[in-house]
């Protein structure tokens, strides 16, 4: 195992071009646009369209990544999606991925850990890179969340959104001080019925719905969030106060300020994103970081803090130099 660094070399995004925005959710479901900000800060969410699959966001967001990179397929060997959502049952969306990038070489999996996904992705590609099963990866966030919502179900319906985002991967020269610093990722089985899909293939033979206690998962939320900070910061012996940024996973406006408060984080240090994207579950990260890469805000040599909690319950978060 090599003691180089992963770095981050680019990221990438897409969101699909429909926009729904609260006042439109509104004239099918009871609810209002003052409704959803008060309680998510969500004013809309990209919606994907007709016969576009996650497949097709994940492939786009990827190109952009690699364009950004200024690399092609072929030097890319590790292509690792994160999503709730795949376009099938099997194959792997990833290999779906694969085939539309137009890669016949190296390996490329679906890893499944619902909003946290990103996180664990960055945290296996890390892994692959540093022990020489991989030379350089697309790591990507991709749902189209809004395949699996209850329309009729106001308390989730209204939460979620599509889109992807992913990042190119590679190990840093000897001794340079950037790249995935430490990461810790956390499960907790006894939680799972707290947010949950209420059929899948083995259970009921279909695809089933979001269903979500949000009392309990907001209660739980901000102190997982913390817990996973705290140890990434303990690994690194770096204080809150180092942070030049915080990238949270992007489910509600209100768990981000908690967060933020708990952790003693001024808010102009932290991204938000979920009042234009919604809830992307394992999207979410990497779109939040290209929003922030792309306007200027996160620059070389930043340190940047990037974690989620999804069903699960799942959580992580990475330390990462810029």
């Amino acid at each position: 195992m090599t003691d180089r660094k992963s770095i981050i070399r680019s990221v990438g995004s897409y969101l699909p071009a429909r926009v729904v925005i609260n006042d439109e959710l509104a004239k099918t479901v009871d609810t209002s646009d003052e409704w959803i900000q008060q309680r998510t800060g969500i004013k809309q969410r990209h919606i994907a369209a007709e016969g576009e699959n996650t497949s097709d966001l994940a492939a786009a967001a990827g190109r952009k990544a690699m364009e950004n990179a200024g690399i092609s397929v072929e030097d890319v060997d590790l292509i690792v999606v994160a999503t709730t959502t795949p376009d099938m049952t099997f194959p792997a969306t990833a290999a779906v991925v694969q085939q539309k990038l137009g890669m016949h070489h190296g390996a490329a999996f679906d890893i499944q850990a619902v909003c946290s996904g990103f996180v664990y992705a960055v945290a296996t590609a890390d892994s692959y890179l540093k022990n020489g099963l991989a030379r350089r990866a697309l790591v990507i966030g991709a749902e189209t969340a809004t395949r699996i919502l209850d329309w009729n179900d106001r308390t989730t319906c209204v939460l979620f959104g599509d889109g992807a985002g992913a990042a190119v991967m590679e190990l840093g020269k000897p001794g340079e001080d950037r790249g995935v610093l430490a990461t810790s990722l956390r499960s907790d089985g006894r939680h799972w019925n707290k947010l949950y899909t209420d059929g899948g293939p083995s259970s009921t033979q279909s695809m089933g719905h979001i269903r979500m206690e949000g009392k309990e998962v907001f209660k739980h939320a901000v102190g997982m969030i913390t817990d996973v900070v705290y140890k990434v910061l303990e690994d690194t012996g770096h204080s809150i106060e180092d942070l030049d940024w915080f990238v949270p996973h992007q489910a509600n406006k209100r768990i981000i300020d908690g967060a933020g408060v708990k952790l003693g984080l001024p808010p102009e240090k932290v991204v938000v994103t979920v009042d234009r994207h919604a809830n992307t579950s394992a999207a979410s990260v990497p779109l939040a970081l290209h929003t922030a890469v792309a306007d200027g805000r996160i620059k070389r040599g930043d340190l940047v803090m990037i974690e989620a909690m999804g069903g699960g319950f799942t959580w992580g978060a990475s330390l990462i130099r810029w």
